[in-house]
């Protein structure tokens, strides 16, 4: 399996992407995921957020980081496809992105639903407004050969009953799932159970844990973590990522494994690194080093 980090783990850090490459290869780290801006955002223009805009040129971005020795495991254009703006913001987002990722060489897109209920539509209604929106992305995802995951991260996705019937909106290849540990466990869910029933779909992973008084304060009650202030290994959903792993392992998954938390600019995010690598070991799951070439 690969070892990946979405950038968010900095943004507290103010860093910019170019440090995050710094520490993946001080790290020994090759695989690395981020946003990325549609426009132009001026924290991002200052060099104090860790993602990258869309205005970058791709091809100029990817040799950077080949140099790095650091490939992208996904972006992240998870604009919020559940709600009545979806198709007006959210598809384009996606559909920009795509054409990009295939440029700067990455293979994944994370997109999602809100975290809440939409406002002024049935659960129904957004289902249908998601399919439509899901069936335009995929379509221009299997021209370029780009996979388009849906990542557990809303009032959808971590509804297991609806995430299925959303992971087969289109009967396709490249509409897959990106599995998050945090979110589904914060909602209430078990995330062991998640990756037994949709193991063959599972194309990505994000490796969150959850600290003990953040699940006794919200679980149940939110459906999703935007950063969490826990190392991977020291929260309450350490033993669910364990048992996570070795099923992936049983299922022969070889993707990427993508840590999220709060990097405290190093020192939370190294400790999270430490603890994954340690559990694949024991779990006998080989580390994939190896750069797809250009």
């Amino acid at each position: 399996m690969q070892i990946s980090f979405h950038t968010d783990a900095f943004n507290s850090s103010y860093w910019n992407f170019e440090k995050c490459l710094q520490w993946a290869q001080a790290h020994d780290v090759h695989f690395i995921e981020c946003g990325v801006i549609d426009g132009v955002s001026w924290i991002h223009g200052l060099g104090y957020q860790p993602h990258v805009a869309l205005y970058e040129d791709p091809l100029l971005l990817r040799r950077k980081m080949e140099r790095y020795g650091v490939a992208f495991s996904q972006i992240d254009a998870a604009y919020p496809l559940s709600g009545k703006d979806g198709p007006l913001y959210g598809v384009p987002y996606v559909l920009n992105a795509i054409r990009w990722a295939k440029l700067a060489g990455c293979p994944r897109i994370a997109t999602t639903d809100g975290l809440d209920r939409p406002e002024g539509l049935s659960d129904q209604e957004a289902m249908d407004l998601m399919k439509r929106s899901y069936g335009q992305i995929i379509e221009a995802a299997e021209v370029y050969q780009i996979t388009i995951n849906i990542e557990v991260h809303g009032y959808f996705t971590t509804n297991p009953d609806r995430l299925g019937q959303m992971l087969d909106f289109c009967d396709s290849r490249y509409l897959r799932l990106n599995l998050d540990t945090g979110n589904s466990f914060i909602a209430g869910q078990d995330p062991v159970q998640f990756a037994r029933r949709f193991a063959s779909r599972i194309h990505h992973v994000h490796i969150k844990d959850v600290s003990q008084s953040l699940a006794a304060a919200v679980r149940g009650q939110e459906t999703g973590i935007a950063v969490s202030h826990c190392a991977i290994g020291d929260g309450v959903n350490a033993a669910n990522i364990r048992e996570v792993l070795t099923i992936l392992r049983d299922q022969g998954y070889n993707g990427p494994l993508s840590m999220e938390c709060e990097g405290q600019g190093g020192p939370m995010i190294e400790r999270s690194l430490r603890w994954l690598r340690s559990t694949l070991q024991e779990l006998g799951i080989p580390e994939e080093f190896e750069v797809p070439a250009a």
